[in-house]
C-alpha cells in the first residue's frame, strides 16, 4: 500500500498574514489623512505638521502622514510590541535615514505616555472603546489634552445605529479573501460588546477570530459630555453622507447636529479647546 503523507498540505489560511489582511480590509489611511488635513486647515487655518496616532497598530496612518509632506512628523503609540515590530518592518525599515527621523513608534499604554505638543492626536477604528469605565476614558481625554498644542485637535471615530447592538455576521468580498465582521454578543446593561474579525479564502480555509474586540459601545452624547468635562471647549460631529442613487455610503463627512436614526451609521468627533 502507498505510504500516507505524514504532513498535511498547508492551506492559504496557514500562510496568511493577519496584519496584511487587516490593512487591506479595515483601514484606508489615505482617506483618514485626507480628513485630518482638511478639517484641521478648515478649523485652525493652518496646516498640521505633528500627528500622534494612539492605538496605532501597524502604524499605517503614521506612514501615510510622513509621506504627505517632508515637514510632517508622526508618533505612533501602541501597547503591543509585536504589531509595532511588524509595522516598522513593513512600512519604515526601508526608508531613508532622514525620513526615519520623522517617525517615532512607542511601545506604551496611551494612559502613560508623557505630554507632548502635537497638532493632531487621533484614536480611530474605535480603539479607545477599550476604556469601558467613564473615569478611565476621562483620564485618557485629559491626557490627550495635555499632549496637544493650544490650537490642537483630537479626532475620534464612532459607529452606532439599530444594527450596532445586534448579533450579526457581515461578509465583504475582496480579490483574494472574504472579510467577516461578527458582532458576537452585546450586554445592554453595561453596553459591553464582543466582536471578531475572521477571514476565509478560496481553498475553503479560514482564519477564525484573527482579531477580537471587547469594548463598550459609547454613544455620541456620552463622548461629547466627557470631552467637555475633560477640558475640551467644543466638539463637532461629522456624519457620513449616503448616496441614495447608488445605495451606498459616500466618502464625505459633514458637520451635523440633527440626523435620522438609521440602522447603522459611522462618523467622526473632532474636539477642540
Amino acid at each position: 500500500m502507498p505510504r500516507k503523507d505524514s504532513q498535511s498540505k498547508s492551506t492559504i489560511a496557514d500562510n496568511a498574514d493577519k496584519y496584511e489582511l487587516y490593512e487591506e480590509s479595515v483601514q484606508c489611511a489615505e482617506a483618514e489623512i485626507d480628513f485630518i488635513e482638511e478639517q484641521f486647515y478648515e478649523l485652525r487655518g493652518r496646516h498640521a505638521r505633528s500627528l500622534r496616532e494612539d492605538f496605532c497598530g501597524t502604524a499605517r496612518v503614521c506612514k501615510e502622514w510622513i509621506d504627505r509632506n517632508n515637514k510632517n512628523y508622526a508618533v505612533g503609540v501602541d501597547i503591543d510590541q509585536t504589531v509595532l515590530d511588524w509595522g516598522y518592518k513593513k512600512h519604515f525599515l526601508s526608508l531613508s535615514q532622514r525620513k526615519k527621523t520623522r517617525i517615532n513608534l512607542i511601545n506604551s499604554d496611551v494612559l502613560e505616555i508623557g505630554n507632548g505638543a502635537h497638532d493632531v492626536i487621533c484614536a480611530t477604528n474605535f480603539s479607545y472603546w477599550c476604556f469601558s469605565e467613564r473615569n478611565v476614558l476621562a483620564d485618557y481625554f485629559k491626557s490627550v489634552k495635555g499632549s496637544l498644542k493650544n490650537d490642537g485637535m483630537l479626532i475620534l471615530d464612532f459607529y452606532g445605529g439599530h444594527d450596532a447592538t445586534k448579533k450579526l455576521r457581515e461578509e465583504t468580498k475582496y480579490d483574494d479573501f472574504v472579510y467577516i465582521w461578527e458582532q458576537a454578543d452585546f450586554n445592554p446593561i453595561n453596553n459591553m460588546q464582543l466582536c471578531y474579525i475572521h477571514f476565509k479564502f478560496s481553498d475553503g480555509s479560514k482564519l477564525d477570530r484573527a482579531f477580537t474586540y471587547s469594548w463598550r459601545l459609547w454613544s455620541i452624547k456620552e463622548l461629547r459630555e466627557l470631552l467637555l468635562e475633560s477640558g475640551f471647549s467644543q466638539s463637532y460631529v461629522y456624519w457620513q453622507e449616503w448616496d441614495d442613487d447608488k445605495n451606498e455610503a459616500k466618502s464625505d463627512f459633514t458637520i451635523l447636529e440633527k440626523v435620522d436614526s438609521d440602522a447603522s451609521w459611522i462618523g467622526y468627533i473632532v474636539a477642540l479647546f
